[in-house]
């Protein structure tokens, strides 16, 4: 799966902002890239306080993005180039410019338009503190006082109110914008803060004094608010849905969460065979460059998830976060680490997300502090940096901004570095060693090879220090202990064997064939070496 950040992938008509036909006349890129399904982000008529994430109409287009008859083209041509296509659905929270919103702005306190969303008295005499000690994820209290008094519940922005999930016209109203999508053809959603839409019934404070670090997960610190068990009975309902549609036509529709839940198990929950299909892996963009966090990991992902019968979505990188290449250290040496996840990651059982640049290992941008654009930055009174870094437009050619973004002259709605030229789409397919070809090659072999395809991965327990090492097999396992994830195993000659080395140099006695490296190694069919930051794939002799 790929993330299409759409104001930053291409722009068609001029305006610095990317589009839906920028996306459609791109779509042959993709498609040579070797993806299997988009995944784009909100398109939806916004004010753009949170760049659409903001929605003040889920079952329209802004003009800024073109129109729904551009959504109809691009499914056609999305379909005709065997791509799939899943929308953005954002379901915590509107834009404070829906009308519904805007009509419970103006009924009086306690009327019926204001239980669509979460309004409240404040506490204290006068009632001039917030309900309770919640924090927006921005920064500053989750709760903006009206001219009546009361307050409003907003988890992010002041303009993105909360839903109230326990009203039965906000399910219905969601259950219409699905169904309104799937008539037009989508292949699925991607679910904004899935595990956010359902509080604590009594709106509680949460406990004080529990740190909240900035990793993404919150919900050890804030229980009151996050991964209420409430959600679940929500996603059984779309659940429903999909499957109605699927059982029409037998073509598979995909929901997929966004869920920041750290405990694996707690994690697992949202995708037990009646609710989601697939829920995003986070936990691999927040640990170190570290082989035995890297193993820890994947056995307690893929150990929850097994038992619910779900595969693992592994991801490295979305719009919310700082780019591998930065977070691994930045130069050559990130470089070298985040060409080295992505071939880890597409060797590992599951689906792999990239998100935009991953395929051509952009680094996170450095956009000056009056370019900035992000409400973390904002609202933290510049503070906090912000997303915008990973946000960028695409480079796609030429030796200067705007990079084939936008036409030549405009400036894209962010700012893009003087020295990306090098990053182009263009140049990278041009050099047999960038990491756009080496994903694209990675990509034709994830379907190609055996290996790959099922469902089993076995650790080696001859890797040396600072290696991780495991085998993808293509026979079933002879014991039941070879079907726990993260068993040891002896390696049977149907086999694919991916070797990541993580700060040191490492040498392996390993037959086979190399087929893929992420940089240069040593191998002469017996002893493999790898230097630092390093993956290879090693494939039998012969199958």
């Amino acid at each position: 799966m790929y993330e299409v950040y759409l104001r930053s992938f291409a722009d068609s008509d001029g305006d610095g902002v990317g589009d839906l036909t920028g996306l459609r006349q791109h779509l042959p890129a993709l498609a040579e890239l070797g993806v299997d399904a988009l995944w784009i982000t909100p398109f939806y008529p916004s004010p753009m306080a949170d760049h659409g994430y903001d929605v003040a109409d889920h079952r329209e287009v802004d003009p800024l993005f073109g129109s729904l008859a551009d959504v109809d083209a691009l499914l056609t041509d999305a379909a005709d180039a065997g791509l799939a296509v899943l929308v953005d659905l954002v379901p915590n929270h509107s834009s404070s410019a829906h009308p519904a919103f805007q009509a419970a702005l103006a009924a009086p306190a306690g009327g019926p338009e204001r239980e669509l969303y979460i309004f409240r008295d404040g506490r204290g005499p006068d009632g001039g503190e917030p309900p309770n000690n919640w924090m927006s994820v921005f920064g500053g209290p989750a709760w903006t006082r009206v001219a009546d008094g009361q307050w409003y519940l907003h988890l992010f922005d002041a303009e993105q109110p909360d839903w109230n999930w326990d009203h039965p016209a906000v399910r219905a109203d969601h259950e219409a914008t699905l169904r309104f999508w799937l008539d037009r053809g989508v292949d699925g959603f991607r679910i904004d803060v899935s595990h956010g839409l359902v509080k604590d019934g009594e709106l509680r404070d949460n406990p004080p004094g529990r740190m909240i670090d900035d990793s993404g997960f919150r919900e050890e610190g804030e229980p009151r608010v996050w991964d209420q068990d409430g959600v679940h009975e929500i996603y059984r309902s779309w659940r429903a849905i999909t499957d109605e549609y699927t059982r029409r036509d037998g073509r598979p529709r995909v929901l997929i969460g966004e869920t920041w839940v750290r405990d694996p198990a707690r994690l697992a929950r949202y995708v037990r065979p009646d609710e989601l299909h697939l829920t995003f892996s986070f936990s691999l963009l927040t640990i170190p460059w570290s082989a035995p966090d890297w193993r820890t990991v994947i056995d307690a992902e893929r150990a929850a998830l097994t038992a619910v019968g779900a595969p693992a979505t592994w991801v490295l990188a979305n719009h919310d976060v700082v780019r591998p290449v930065t977070r691994y250290g930045g130069g050559e040496v990130g470089t070298r680490r985040a060409r080295a996840a992505l071939l880890t990651l597409l060797a590992l059982p599951g689906v792999a997300v990239l998100y935009q640049g991953d395929e051509l290992a952009l680094p996170q941008a450095d956009v000056p502090p009056a370019a900035r654009q992000d409400p973390a930055w904002t609202r933290s009174g510049g503070t906090v940096a912000g997303r915008d870094g990973a946000r960028v437009p695409l480079p796609w050619s030429g030796d200067a901004p705007p990079y084939g973004f936008t036409a030549d002259g405009v400036e894209p709605w962010l700012p893009q570095p003087a020295d990306w030229a090098g990053f182009a789409i263009l140049a990278q397919a041009e050099d047999p060693m960038s990491t756009w070809l080496l994903i694209r090659g990675a990509l034709a072999l994830r379907r190609a090879l055996p290996h790959l395809r099922g469902d089993e991965l076995h650790w080696r327990d001859d890797a040396p220090a600072g290696c991780l090492a495991f085998d993808r097999t293509t026979a079933d396992p002879t014991t039941a202990e070879r079907a726990t994830p993260g068993a040891p195993t002896s390696v049977g000659p149907a086999r694919m064997t991916c070797v990541t080395t993580m700060g040191r140099e490492v040498t392996i006695d390993l037959s086979g064939r190399l087929v893929l490296a992420s940089g240069p190694v040593g191998y002469d069919g017996a002893t493999l070496t790898l230097p630092p930051d390093t993956t290879a794939w090693v494939a039998p002799r012969t199958g």
